[in-house]
């Protein structure tokens, strides 16, 4: 059985998504990160990202890792496409093609959206934007998101998805990044198809049972 090591709420979430839209039985290992806790190398600390036996998995120390038979693997993304490919359609590749226009879209999430859309994230709450350095933050990294998100607006208006015309990983892996910076209603106001087709995706049964489990851990 597929073993899955993080806590749902981390990036964690992509593969789990992903492994109740294939149906995937799984085993979930909560490895907590070390940050979120007061003592990580206290020894009756929760298995996190600094423990002994994590780090004899993962050298790097970061979440998640799956193991999946013989095969150790960490980085979320690679994750999730070797996943979508082991178990082909409707969410994997079809063909060549569709293999190398997945790996695009995610690569593309990860180098052109991820960042600025986790400084949107860890520095406008609830709503509202922070004062003063955490303002000036979000507002510059929205502008700099406008012009990919730009070009995703315009392949999603006219495809409807990113690839092959249905639902893929791709679209997961990049509606999970993007996620980061949806609460910021400045941003996401200017681009509408996008806004449409990341409801779409939270809509998923799938998602919305990652969700519920990841409200369920403790903050």
């Amino acid at each position: 059985m597929l073993t899955v090591y993080g806590v749902t709420r981390s990036r964690a979430s992509r593969i789990i998504w992903l492994c109740h839209e294939l149906g995937l039985p799984f085993k979930q290992v909560p490895v907590i990160q070390a940050y979120r806790l007061p003592d990580p190398d206290a020894p009756d600390a929760p298995l996190n990202t600094h423990s002994p036996d994590f780090l004899k998995l993962s050298p790097a120390g970061a979440i998640p890792v799956i193991q999946d038979g013989d095969l150790v693997l960490s980085e979320s993304l690679a994750c999730t496409l070797h996943l979508a490919r082991k178990y082909g359609q409707p969410f994997g590749p079809a063909d060549a093609l569709e293999d190398a226009l997945m790996l695009q879209w995610s690569f593309y999430a990860a180098t052109a959206i991820e960042q600025d859309a986790l400084a949107i994230l860890f520095n406008h709450g609830k709503g509202q934007a922070q004062p003063g350095a955490a303002q000036a933050t979000v507002a510059h990294a929205a502008e700099r998101l406008v012009r990919p998100l730009r070009v995703l607006e315009d392949h999603i208006a006219r495809h409807g998805h990113l690839v092959g015309g249905r639902f893929t990983v791709a679209d997961l892996n990049l509606a999970e990044i993007l996620r980061y910076a949806q609460g910021y209603g400045p941003l996401m106001e200017q681009f509408p198809a996008v806004a449409a087709w990341l409801d779409d995706c939270q809509a998923r049964p799938a998602f919305r049972k990652m969700w519920q489990e990841r409200l369920a851990e403790p903050e």
